[in-house]
């Protein structure tokens, strides 16, 4: 198995599952390769390509229950998203991105421990999901569980090294953990 980053390596073993790696011909290796670099100046761009890439299933029937779980999340309507990307992975359960969607229902619906199972079971299919470590990340700190916490946010930092969300919360952490005062 190859994995491109050592964080997301050090992160899996961590939480003690063996993830398996995305589809080698997804078309996202390189575009990961890109965002990483640290003047990138066009990241937002890969990350939608990247985001999108990652939402494709290959089935027009997951596809759209997909985007039926997605437009329920945008109404506000948890528990129908839920439903909705709980038949997506019994249809595809193989697809990441239907575990880090009903991931981010449970979170909506306030249910962590399934969220993190979730956000697990995304990384063991795509061990890159950035999304899903950052959610991870944000989990953990809720939870008080703040070492796990930084560790999940730098490896997300890692694979996407733009996301001001992601350095304020690990700048945050690191102050916190360390015992620099504020």
């Amino acid at each position: 198995m190859r994995i491109l980053n050592p964080a997301v390596a050090t992160f899996s073993a961590f939480l003690l599952f063996t993830p398996v790696h995305a589809s080698e011909d997804s078309g996202v290796a390189p575009l990961l390769e890109e965002l990483q670099k640290p003047d990138q100046a066009e990241w937002q761009r890969l990350e939608r390509q990247i985001t999108r890439l990652w939402s494709r299933s290959g089935s027009a029937s997951a596809d759209l229950l997909l985007q039926r779980g997605r437009d329920a999340m945008r109404r506000g309507q948890a528990v129908e998203a839920i439903e909705h990307f709980t038949a997506l992975i019994d249809h595809a359960p193989d697809f990441a991105e239907g575990y880090h969607s009903r991931a981010t229902a449970w979170f909506m619906d306030g249910k962590l421990g399934r969220a993190l199972d979730d956000l697990g079971e995304t990384l063991a299919r795509n061990p890159h999901h950035f999304s899903a470590l950052a959610g991870m990340g944000r989990i953990f700190e809720d939870l008080s569980e703040l070492d796990r916490a930084r560790s999940a946010y730098r490896a997300a930092n890692a694979i996407h090294p733009h996301r001001s969300d992601v350095r304020v919360a690990l700048e945050r952490l690191e102050r916190r953990l360390d015992g620099t005062a504020l």
